[in-house]
């Protein structure tokens, strides 16, 4: 069956601004030294300039999900590319570390708005047994953004400065502005209802992240841990009060009375909680244990997304064909094997035995990722694809949450406060070898929930 013209501009679109979102992450992750140096962040505060942009993109994306399936998509998702771009050249321009963060903050919002939309706007637009193909090329974009991001975000950074970074990220944001207000249709998801969304339970969700996130920061503090403890308690009565609503944040029984939808979100939870800190700590390790250059560092990471974006599609058309819980499952069991070889990396590891590791990783994402995205989109109706949107990717944005809460805990037990720079090596080593064994341990109860999912309906 051939794609319309519709089709088409809707998955170039869409592919394109996937391919954004992602660059620009995986740039900075390359550029981490040069920004901490630049601003005078200790090893904290650095965490933040991931952390922001991904704090914002949870709290945002599942009311966003819920806001596109009552008042349109398609809308929704321009306002996301605006706010994006505006944000990313603000961020060039930053004056000091705390606007950067802010800044990389607002960013995450943008984000929200296209990660929820855009994977909505998709499904919707193309036939049930061309799902898991459309899906699998707006991945395989995702990963084309991480493989170049490591590569040309050092070259850049190395040869002009990390601010250049962000104002070509700007530049190709805005391209991207424009040809999603050429070409994207104003009615690509009719409006479900005009019934006004849950406010109350909105505060609970953003505010106990919120809490969540800014807590651990403070650890090992008391404060830090009764922060952390608000934002649990506060979480609780956010699920609590949707369960009564008529028009919740999220439809709690999606998960409660769906369990192929609720068993894949969490699959998709640990995976990314599991693999998200993987550039960070390697974007370290390459450039203060071995001493090699952002360009160079680059190279090696780019090892990773590469076979992301090679098999993601492949992977993701097979998984229209193939029971898709398989996939997944390999793919989470080879990303388990690769984390915990990844623990044992020394000053003296051969660079082509961590190219080999990552390879190895990059596959069994590859192998998780697009069958996984297909059966959470799968199982729910249509009128709840801005829902099941919105929720994958929090799922995704919320794991790599947990993931820097994680490197932040370890950082904060080890380092004392000091910049990465002025750590030693083998303390450096340490925290890397126990966040990776730790990454391991929590991708193994990932398998478990991959594998006892039941099987998606083919239609």
């Amino acid at each position: 069956m051939k794609w319309t013209k519709k089709q088409t501009s809707i998955l170039i679109v869409v592919s394109i601004t996937s391919f954004m979102g992602t660059f620009l992450i995986s740039s900075i992750n390359i550029a981490l030294p040069s920004i901490e140096k630049f601003f005078g962040l200790d090893a904290i505060l650095l965490s933040w300039v991931i952390t922001s942009f991904l704090l914002a993109t949870a709290m945002f994306q599942i009311p966003i999900g819920r806001w596109g399936d009552n008042s349109g998509i398609g809308k929704l998702f321009k306002v996301g590319i605006v706010i994006f771009t505006l944000a990313t050249f603000a961020s060039a321009i930053a004056p000091s570390g705390a606007w950067f963060i802010i800044t990389r903050f607002l960013q995450g919002v943008g984000a929200a708005f296209t990660n929820t939309t855009g994977q909505a706007i998709l499904v919707s637009s193309f036939p049930q047994k061309q799902r898991g193909q459309v899906i699998g090329i707006s991945v395989s974009a995702v990963y084309l953004g991480l493989s170049f991001g490591p590569f040309f975000g050092g070259m850049l950074t190395q040869q002009i400065g990390w601010h250049s970074i962000f104002i070509i990220s700007g530049i190709l944001s805005l391209i991207s502005a424009v040809i999603a207000f050429r070409f994207l249709d104003k009615d690509e998801v009719k409006p479900k209802s005009d019934t006004k969304m849950d406010i109350k339970g909105l505060v609970l969700f953003m505010l106990g992240l919120l809490c969540l996130v800014y807590g651990s920061a403070q650890i090992p503090d008391l404060q830090g841990w009764l922060i952390m403890g608000a934002g649990g308690v506060l979480l609780v009565l956010f699920w609590l009060v949707e369960t009564k609503e008529k028009m919740p944040v999220i439809d709690t029984k999606l998960f409660t009375e769906n369990r192929l939808f609720a068993y894949s979100n969490l699959a998709a939870l640990i995976n990314y909680c599991a693999t998200a800190a993987i550039v960070f700590f390697l974007s370290l390790y390459l450039q203060k244990i071995q001493q090699l250059t952002p360009q160079q560092a680059g190279l090696i990471l780019i090892a990773q997304p590469v076979m992301m974006t090679l098999f993601s599609p492949i992977v993701g058309r097979l998984s229209d064909t193939f029971e898709p819980r398989y996939f997944a499952t390999i793919g989470m069991t080879m990303c388990s094997i690769g984390l915990t070889a990844m623990a044992f990396l020394t000053g003296e590891t051969p660079h082509w035995i961590i190219v080999l590791i990552l390879v190895w990783v990059g596959i069994g994402f590859a192998l998780f990722s697009s069958p996984n995205m297909n059966i959470i989109m799968s199982s729910v109706d249509r009128s709840q694809y801005g829902q099941a949107s919105g929720s994958a990717s929090s799922m995704r944005v919320i794991g790599q949450i947990i993931s820097m809460t994680i490197v932040t805990l370890i950082f904060a037990g080890l380092f004392d406060g000091k910049a990465t720079e002025q750590v030693s090596n083998p303390i450096f080593l340490k925290a890397m070898k126990w966040g990776f064994l730790t990454f391991a341990a929590i991708s193994l109860l990932g398998i478990y929930f991959s594998i006892v999912r039941n099987t998606p309906t083919k239609a």
